[in-house]
């Protein structure tokens, strides 16, 4: 099957800086743990390998990586206000889509420990199209049509600013902004309290490898914790079961701050006022339609929304992977 070659991301902004007062970071994971793995948002192993660059494996790996909300539709969790508000975080984005107006809306964190886990292709984020969003469809379909670059027109931009709070000399930061075509830059080392601000939704990127495969795999659940104990050590909890425990300073902290972009305030009164927006029948009609542009057939099953062959369909035709 053929593949549609997508256009180039926007040219990322790199910040020496991500926040002024670095500590402030730590007092807020100590502040809203526990923690729960990164998993959880996949509904199923089908979405679980479209979106890693990974095989579809028998039963979905949970790996040692956890996940913290700290805002959510603009409305931040206590103490992380001066985060989501951030000018520094907001003027890159600007300067990222050239545009006028940025709003912030969401802050989270994602936390993992030395511990080896399997390192997929890389990934985009979730983006989403005026009108049709993960409040009501899977997140690898909203993933595809991103990728396909046949809803730019419709796409919600969204600017994605990654800051790490970490002093490993491993667990970077790679990302590909030339296309999944085109070489990877890493950043890793000295990256502490630095930020990338980039168009994440589009642009490829992944977490660098942590910690030793000689030390082997965590095997984890959906329901494990990562909690931090009275002793001040942080702890992998799975079943009743401490599965590692390890100092505060070898936690690997990532900060992702998100806001919405809009190149002027028609812009924004399109996405607020859902003039324009786009429909499931819309959506289908454009696969469909670039598909019979392609000779290439496109059966659309009578739920194509939760048909994991119709994703596996659409994801042959439009993902490619970084190489």
């Amino acid at each position: 099957m053929s593949q549609v070659t997508a256009p180039l991301p926007r040219r990322p902004v790199v910040l020496d800086t991500a926040v002024d007062d670095p500590r402030s970071v730590r007092s807020l994971i100590d502040a809203h743990q526990p923690y729960w793995p990164v998993q959880r948002y996949f509904a199923n192993s089908a979405e679980y390998a479209a979106l890693s660059g990974q095989a579809e494996p028998a039963q979905m790996i949970i790996a040692p990586v956890f996940r913290g909300n700290w805002a959510t539709d603009g409305e931040p969790l206590d103490g992380v206000r001066p985060i989501l508000e951030s000018v520094r975080f907001a003027d890159a984005a600007r300067r990222l889509f050239g545009a006028e107006i940025v709003r912030p809306t969401t802050v989270y964190v994602n936390l993992t420990w030395q511990l080896p886990f399997p390192q997929g292709a890389g990934h985009t984020d979730v983006p989403a199209f005026r009108g049709f969003d993960r409040t009501t469809y899977p997140i690898a379909l909203l993933t595809i049509m991103g990728l396909s670059g046949l809803f730019e027109d419709m796409r919600v931009k969204v600017a994605t600013a990654v800051s790490w709070f970490y002093r490993g000399s491993d667990g970077g930061f790679e990302y590909w902004p030339q296309g999944a075509g085109g070489a990877s830059v890493v950043h890793e080392g000295q990256i502490d309290n630095t930020a990338i601000v980039a168009d994440n939704d589009f642009m490829w990127h992944r977490v660098r490898p942590t910690g030793r495969v000689e030390d082997g795999m965590v095997t984890l659940t959906r329901d494990a914790e990562l909690v931090r104990r009275s002793s001040g050590d942080w702890a992998i909890a799975d079943g009743g079961v401490d599965r590692a425990v390890f100092p505060a300073d070898q936690l690997r902290v990532s900060l992702s701050w998100k806001g919405l972009v809009f190149d002027d305030d028609a812009d924004r009164h399109r996405h607020d006022e859902h003039t324009e927006d786009l429909d499931l029948d819309e959506v289908l009609s454009r696969f469909a339609a670039d598909f019979a542009g392609r000779d290439e057939p496109l059966d659309i099953p009578a739920d194509p929304v939760a048909d994991p062959d119709f994703v596996r369909t659409l994801g042959a035709a439009y993902v490619r992977y970084p190489t």
